[in-house]
């Protein structure tokens, strides 16, 4: 049948058929020969004319189902359009005639932050401390949970919700200062030490110890130890016992 009851029940078809009847042109098709059966007053023109107004309404009636849900509605498979559910809960049964919408509220561990003809909520997202992280806002029926960074660690991936993955801050080698501590957004920056300073534990540097009169210098500094001087009178006798040990023997 030339339309169909689905074609009927379009919202735009009255308007759309009451131009048509306008024009005289009602045609009945055989949808395998696209053959003008039957004509009410003038006939068509032509087989081609009654094929594309035959073709016309067969795009607005798929197109039909999308369009005519509201901002505050959604389409279900059946292509019926149904309110939607509040946040923090989803559709358990599509609207009928007869009643609306039903609508459950998601489940402990789930959350849903919009309106929605969804049914299943989103599952919250967990702060693995394993990962560096800590919840900083725990999850609800409308909000996921936003984590946060344990102490000595910064996030390396930020998203909507907070931290996603965290790393433990770098610390400097030895012979290397912390020139920026780390913080939670970045990681520590280290520093080589300068020459005539040295560094043993990778936290700072010092100078070089300068060896006063009456020392020598027995070791010379790195950037990882510091010079090592000796009292010069404390290293002539070191130089002379080994030479005298010998002769003091004799006697």
């Amino acid at each position: 049948e030339f339309p169909s009851s689905r074609e009927r029940n379009a919202p735009w078809f009255p308007e759309l058929w009451s131009i048509i009847q306008d024009r005289h042109v009602s045609c009945c098709f055989s949808m395998r020969r696209f053959d003008v059966l039957r004509t009410k007053h003038d006939p068509c023109e032509s087989s081609v004319c009654s094929i594309m107004i035959y073709l016309l309404l067969q795009v607005l009636v798929f197109a039909g189902p999308a369009s005519c849900c509201g901002a505050q509605e959604y389409r279900t498979s059946l292509g019926q359009c149904c309110p939607e559910c509040h946040e923090g809960t989803v559709v358990v049964r599509d609207c009928t005639v007869d009643s609306g919408t039903r609508c459950g509220p998601c489940e402990t561990g789930t959350f849903m932050n919009r309106p929605n003809g969804m049914t299943k909520c989103f599952s919250c997202t967990s702060c693995d401390p394993g990962l560096g992280l800590l919840t900083r806002q725990r999850c609800s029926a409308t909000s996921d949970s936003v984590c946060g960074v344990l102490d000595g660690f910064f996030c390396r991936t930020q998203s909507e919700t907070g931290c996603s993955l965290a790393e433990k801050h770098s610390a400097c080698q030895h012979g290397q200062r912390i020139k920026q501590p780390g913080t939670s957004r970045n990681d520590t920056v280290c520093e080589d030490c300068q020459g005539g300073s040295f560094s043993p534990d990778g936290v700072s540097c010092s100078p070089w110890t300068r060896c006063s009169k009456g020392q020598i210098k027995v070791k010379d500094g790195s950037s990882t130890s510091d010079v090592v001087c000796s009292n010069a009178a404390r290293h002539r006798f070191c130089l002379f016992l080994p030479v005298a040990l010998p002769f003091l023997t004799l006697f």
